[in-house]
């Protein structure tokens, strides 16, 4: 990593004596408390090392208690901004490491009332200190993090009782802070971001994302959804927010309510569920994903059996299953393609899950063939293009990285082979719903970065990502096209 020492600010004595109680292996100094001090003993920080902030604070939102901490995004002084882009990397760690964390905007000032907290909390700023601004306005083009532990809110002010407990608890987790801002200090370094393209939303996850979204612009809200529509947890909270009602099974959403059937698909039972309890079905079914289930109904007809590549719990493998349970046996690797048994092996076929590693599941498919000649394949691969798609593109840079990042949600499994495909190329390689879930320890030594995300993952989230990691050094971001995507979906009738 860079050899410019970090140094980490205090600006009063019993602050920088909690910072030092944490051992956090780096230069910690005392600014003293406001501008003018800080001005004063600018040389005490002065270099080119991270510069870390930390100190108590007075919290501004109401959702910000004593006790917790406040990693800056940007520290505020009148019209003055600075930006530390890196808060949802070291928030991340400080939440792992047991504290509870808000990330969000931080006022220099003086000492401020009940009302001019509201005032500063009407700004979306989340907690007020007197010294942020000045230490890291004088830093210049240096990382920068800016951590302050609340000791006193607008319900719970300095001059009341509590105030000697409320400043225990605020020195304690700048005590458990101290060793993390070390650790964010020592990953500061140039590096270089390989993006992987194409990689986020899909056809089938937009069409899925757009159905929710028009019927509850067309029909109101609330429009139920049965399991996530798509598998990404900000996807899910984004369209919650706007009155999705997730539910588990149908007998969770009032008789004769609209529903929309998750991307993954449904077992025959459940459009009969939906029918039996007057449900209007909106149908975000991945056609892709249909165009699986409908080999499946033509392979049972022939009294065929099916083998189905793919993982036993996956809803899109249950939905599936449930075209024929009574001809489909599952199969999930190399050593149940060795060992399962059919009725007849001249009616024998195969499908696959469309969200499996291709190279992994045509090792599979090898094996089956070997064993049943007369076995029946797919007229078209069932692995989705856009699986395909994003697989290809990780595999042509992740030879070339460090380090891998992969984003999306740990239930998607295209997400989940994509880290597989980059950790057998020889990559380290990661899942991450986001960048607060970059572990610091990853970056060690990682001067190349590949960044992907699964066909389920917004696209913001791999900008939020490499926006992060512009906190810790300067970053020259290049990109890999290895195909181009133009596939769309059309719309169900209900929302077209």
């Amino acid at each position: 990593m860079a050899e410019r020492e970090p140094v980490i600010c205090t600006p009063l004595r019993v602050e920088q004596a909690a910072v030092l109680a944490g051992r956090p292996g780096a230069k910690v100094v005392r600014t003293g408390m406001g501008s003018r001090r800080t001005r004063r003993r600018q040389a005490r920080f002065a270099g080119d090392g991270p510069l870390g902030v930390l100190g108590v604070a007075g919290g501004l939102a109401p959702q910000v208690r004593p006790g917790d901490v406040v990693v800056a995004s940007e520290i505020r002084a009148g019209a003055q901004i600075v930006r530390s882009p890196s808060a949802p990397l070291l928030a991340g760690a400080l939440r792992r490491a047991g504290l509870t964390v808000h990330v969000g905007p931080i006022v220099s000032g003086g000492l401020v009332g009940k009302r001019g907290r509201a005032a500063l909390a009407a700004t979306g700023a989340l907690a007020v200190d007197m010294e942020s601004a000045e230490i890291t306005a004088l830093a210049g083009s240096r990382a920068v993090a800016v951590v302050r532990a609340i000791s006193d809110t607008a319900d719970a002010p300095l001059l009341r009782p509590g105030t000697v407990s409320r400043g225990i608890d605020a020195l304690r987790a700048l005590r458990v802070a101290a060793p993390v801002v070390a650790r964010w200090a020592a990953m500061v370094d140039d590096r270089d971001i390989l993006l992987a393209s194409p990689r986020s939303f899909c056809a089938g996850v937009e069409r899925a994302i757009d159905i929710v979204t028009r019927a509850i612009e067309r029909f109101g809200a609330p429009v139920y959804v049965r399991r996530q529509v798509v598998h990404n947890a900000h996807v899910v909270a984004e369209l919650e927010a706007m009155g999705a009602v997730f539910v588990q099974e149908l007998d969770e959403v009032p008789f004769g309510a609209r529903v929309v059937l998750a991307a993954h698909g449904v077992a025959p039972e459940v459009r009969v569920q939906a029918v039996d309890r007057e449900l209007s079905v909106v149908d975000a079914t991945c056609p892709l994903v249909a165009k699986v289930h409908q080999e499946v109904r033509r392979y049972a007809a022939r009294e065929q059996t099916v083998l189905l590549i793919g993982h036993a719990d996956h809803e899109e493998v249950v939905g599936t299953v449930g075209e024929a349970p009574g001809r489909v046996q599952v199969i999930a690797d190399e050593a149940d393609a060795r060992v399962v048994q059919v009725v007849d092996p001249e009616r024998v076929a195969y499908v696959m899950q469309t969200t499996l590693a291709v190279d992994e599941s045509e090792r599979i498919a090898s094996v089956l063939r070997s064993r049943f000649p007369a076995l029946e394949a797919p007229r078209q691969d069932d692995i989705c293009y856009a699986t395909s798609n994003r697989q290809q593109a990780l595999r042509e840079i992740a030879t070339e990285c460090d380090l891998v990042l992969v984003v999306g949600s740990v239930n998607s499994s295209n997400s989940q082979r994509l880290v597989e495909v980059a950790r057998r190329a020889g990559a380290a390689a990661y899942l991450v719903d986001d960048a607060g879930d970059v572990e610091l320890e990853w970056l060690a030594g990682a001067k190349r970065i590949g960044i992907t995300a699964g066909a389920s993952a917004p696209p913001r989230l791999v900008d939020e990502l490499v926006n992060t990691l512009s906190g810790l050094g300067t970053v020259t971001i290049s990109e890999r096209r290895s195909v181009s995507e133009d596939v769309r979906f059309a719309l169900p009738k209900e929302v077209s």
